[in-house]
This record gives C-alpha cells, structure tokens and sequence, in this order.
C-alpha cells in the first residue's frame, strides 16, 4: 500500500493540470503485448461479470498504469475490445479487468466470458480516456459495471487521504460486482444505491454528496450520465470526468450516404446513426471497440468526400484522408471508404 501510495502521489504530482501524455507511461501504448489468462473469476453474485487476470507468459513485469486506465484486447475471434483496468497499479505482475455478459450484445462479452485460464490474447495499452488527478476532494458515482475504473480511483483516493465520497449505482445488489470489498470501506463515505430499493434516481440525487470546489467522476449507463451531466451546474463541485460505455448520441445529425470501395455498395446513414452502425450491417467483423472517437481502432481510409471530423484522436495530417468511423460523420452527401 505504501509503495502505491508513492506511485501514486509522482504520477499525481506529474500529471496535474494537464492533459493526459502518452509519455507519462514510459510505454507506448499502441505497442502489442501478448498475455495470458491467469485467473478468471465470478464476481457478482448474479454470475454476470468475471474478472479476468492476464500476466505475461514469460513472468515479465507488465507496463505501468494508474486509475482509469483500459486495455484494449485482440480476442481470438478478431473481435476488439476495451475494458478498465480494476486490480492494484503497484502490483506489475498482471492486470486485472473485469466483464459484464452480454447475451444479447455483439458477442465480445460473450468471447470474454468463455476465456479460461491458459488462454492467450493479445493486448495494447495501457492508455487512458479518464484521467484521474487526486487533488482536492472528489466525488465518484458508478452504475454497474461502470465500477472497473472507479474502484481503482476510490482505492487510490483512500490511499492519498483524500476527502472523498462514493455513490455506486446498480438495479439490485445480486448484479453488482466487488461490494464486498466496497461495503469494508468507510461507511460514511459509501452509498450502495439500488433501483429496487430507492427508485430511479431523482433529479440531482446523483450529486448530493458533490464537494464545493472539488471534482465529480462517474462512470456508467448513458441515462446515467446524461442525468449527471445535466445536474452538474446545480451543484457545488467544479470539474466534471466521466467515461460512457457507448457511443455518444447524435444531435441534430443529417443523413447521408457512403460507399465501399471493395463492393461499390452505397449504404445509407440515418440522422441519428454513425457510420460504424452502417457498416456494421454489411461488414459485422469490422474493427472497432471504443465507439467514442479516442482509440483509433476504427480508423479508415477515405477516399472521396469531406467527413466531419469528431474525434480528437487523429492529427491534422490523418483527417486529411482518413476517419474514425464510429462517431465521425460527413459534410458532402457521400463518403467513399476504404472497405
């Protein structure tokens, strides 16, 4: 704990105020690393979500990460996908993440699930959308599954003595993962809140424990984070992180068209649709995984029109003639892709 402690307290001092930087690592994250399935187990009591440990199959220590953190997995299938990192960063032997089963997903909680100790996958990362800086006080909501990078941030908050609260948000206690080790924390600090205990949540409800000043982190559902990020200006804290499992909605989208160059198919995009959500239907073993503009698995080649570039991920001289198709859009009336 203490060797966390002074991880954590460098990496906070050297990040603060800032954007994340790859650099901070000392790893490159688009690097390939080749892991095994050490450990996998049940962690909620519905049997829904496993946690998984991946180390080295040659016993070497892993790169390093800090909360809020994700991997991105290659699974055998040629599916990908992203998951938090949910373990210890002090401990370099493995990682630890953590899986929600989807039955009727598009199959990659599934894979997951069935991975059984033994079995080797392929990893890039770590790298980070969520940055976690621990200054000041903070509040943390998580809703299901969403709890992966919170409870490395609550962990590394307790670490630090920070003045920190916690609201973790499920529809009962059965689906829930790691409350055992959640209801050991200070229990002034923690609200386990159940749908069918107190309802859905009522306006603000989700922010009552916001500090004056300090910072919210959340983590969870769309309707959960819209509620959140709705409330934000009512209450007293002053910064505002979070990470959503899908992709963001479209406002005020127009439809258009685009074309595969390796068919000559025109498949139509609706107002309300991204492009990933098009091409899905014609090419349903298309790469893809974070579906929010940031990790560049998506990315395409285009070779005639103009997209409306919405992500952050890609330079200048990558938006040229490529897209990130899960949340990049067009501004001509037809994209021509390289697919």
């Amino acid at each position: 704990m203490q060797m966390l402690g002074t991880f954590l307290n460098g990496y906070m001092h050297a990040t603060a105020g800032r954007e994340y930087d790859d650099a901070v690592a000392g790893h490159n994250p688009d690097s390939a690393l080749r892991l095994v399935v050490v450990d996998r187990e049940i962690v909620a009591e519905d049997e829904n979500v496993a946690a998984l440990t991946l180390a080295s199959p040659t016993g070497e220590q892993l790169p390093t990460w800090h909360p809020g953190c994700h991997l991105d997995l290659h699974l055998p299938s040629g599916r990908r996908r992203q998951y938090s990192l949910c373990g210890d960063p002090s401990d370099r032997s493995c990682y630890r993440i953590a899986v929600r089963r989807i039955p009727t997903g598009a199959g990659g909680s599934i894979e997951m699930h069935a991975l059984e100790p033994g079995t080797e996958v392929t990893v890039r990362g770590p790298r980070n959308g969520f940055p976690f800086v621990a200054e000041g006080s903070a509040l943390f909501v998580a809703g299901g599954i969403g709890i992966t990078p919170i409870i490395a941030m609550v962990r590394a908050a307790r670490i630090l003595g920070m003045d920190w609260q916690f609201v973790y948000c499920g529809r009962s206690r059965d689906t829930m993962p790691f409350l055992d080790e959640i209801e050991s924390w200070e229990s002034d600090r923690v609200f386990v809140r159940t749908d069918d205990v107190y309802g859905y949540p009522t306006e603000g409800e989700l922010l009552e424990r916001a500090p004056a000043g300090g910072a919210v982190y959340c983590c969870g559902p769309t309707p959960m984070l819209d509620a959140v990020r709705r409330d934000f200006g009512q209450c007293p804290a002053t910064a505002l992180h979070f990470e959503r499992f899908g992709p963001p909605p479209i406002l005020d989208g127009t439809p258009f068209e685009v074309q595969l160059i390796s068919s000559g198919d025109v498949l139509d995009v609706a107002a309300d649709a991204s492009v990933l959500t098009a091409v899905k239907e014609r090419k349903p073993n298309i790469a893809y995984s974070c579906q929010q503009g940031f990790c560049g698995t998506c990315k395409v080649r285009v070779l005639s029109g103009e997209p409306e570039h919405l992500e952050s991920r890609l330079t200048p001289e990558e938006q040229r003639d490529h897209m990130l198709i899960c949340v990049s859009r067009a501004r001509s009336g037809r994209l021509v892709l390289d697919l």
